[in-house]
């Protein structure tokens, strides 16, 4: 049985501030999957999932979602189709509370029971979020905004979670609790394409990885065989 590619990236380039930083990239995401992207400082990668999500124009290239090209889409559009991202800095809206970051994440849906039951239910898997619900989300810690960003956005029930270097500038506990929340969404059946830099903890959950370096793809295949490749040990894992 072949599974439903949700995600296709066809000879991808992007620059970014005069820079060719993308430079014909092709990658697939199947349903059902978590793909991971690794690679060093300046490989492109973070560059790759705002061209997906539309925060950065596309100089060649296409993006398909669900069989059809999104390439030219807002981010708003891409939500209400099922697509969301996690952004690298978290991106919290920081004047406002909690619960309201929440609610700001369920804008495309107008099911408010629905609403409540998933608030309440980002509370079960974030408990720390429960007992600050109030609380200006500017004035929590790094660990506990991306808790935040990762419940705003699985707050509209996403097909597809895009989540860019979710494990950055975190304790390592806090960096635990983050991989365990990921593996836990993975685990309800929501698809995740997931840029980090922490390539053996990425490795280690990813159903398949490609590695990228300055702008192209160097490297595919299942996770756990490139988790043993000696390549990738000695250019990712430090050994």
């Amino acid at each position: 049985m072949t599974s439903t590619t949700l995600l296709k990236v066809s000879n991808l380039k992007v620059s970014y501030g005069g820079i060719q930083a993308v430079k014909g990239v092709d990658f697939e995401v199947h349903e059902g999957e978590l793909v991971c992207l690794i690679g060093s400082n300046g490989a492109g990668k973070t560059t790759t999932m705002k061209a997906i999500t539309g925060t950065l124009p596309i100089n060649a290239g296409d993006i398909e979602y669900l069989g059809r090209s999104i390439r030219g889409q807002g981010p708003w559009d891409l939500v209400k189709q099922g697509l969301a991202m996690v952004p690298e800095g978290r991106g919290v809206f920081a004047r406002m509370t909690i619960i309201e970051n929440l609610q700001m994440g369920a804008y495309i849906r107008d099911d408010k029971g629905g609403i409540e039951a998933d608030i309440d239910k980002m509370f079960a898997i974030f408990p720390r979020l429960k007992e600050r619900r109030d609380q200006l989300a500017g004035t929590m810690s790094g660990g506990e905004q991306q808790m935040l960003a990762m419940g705003r956005a699985l707050m509209s029930r996403p097909k597809v979670l895009l989540m860019d270097e979710p494990s950055m500038g975190l304790s390592p506990i806090m960096v635990d609790k983050i991989f365990e929340v990921v593996n836990d969404v993975f685990a309800q059946g929501v698809t995740i394409l997931l840029v980090e830099q922490n390539a053996s903890r990425a490795l280690s959950i990813a159903s398949r990885g490609y590695v990228m370096e300055s702008g192209i793809i160097t490297m595919t295949g299942e996770a756990k065989q490139m988790l043993n490749d000696p390549k990738v040990r000695a250019a990712y894992l430090g050994e």
